[in-house]
């Protein structure tokens, strides 16, 4: 097996833990601590991980075709949904209200 090609299986693989882990938090309603605590909501640690494991998963299939026109088709689409996770489901941390 190549780089590339266990660069890929490695990159899909990533983006599909990725994806099914975001899955899982929006499904449950929970999330780890320490993810929790990193965004403000748990529905936006689900969709941040749902949309970049997405991301990743449509380069890899993007990389592993060999029409032009498709691949670029599909790397744009990846680049879209990666950017609403980065400006809309970013990490941010809780802010907790100090009593004065």
């Amino acid at each position: 097996m190549s780089t590339s090609s266990w660069t890929m299986v490695a990159g899909g693989a990533a983006g599909a833990v990725l994806a099914v882990f975001g899955l899982v938090i929006l499904v449950t309603g929970r999330a780890p601590e320490p993810t929790a605590r990193a965004f403000r909501s748990v529905r936006d640690a689900g969709f941040y991980h749902l949309l970049f494991g997405t991301a990743l998963g449509l380069v890899v299939v993007g990389t592993g075709l060999s029409n032009g026109v498709v691949t670029t088709t599909i790397t744009v689409l990846a680049v879209i949904v990666a950017g609403v996770a980065l400006v809309r489901f970013r990490p941010r941390g809780r802010r907790n209200p100090v009593n004065r």
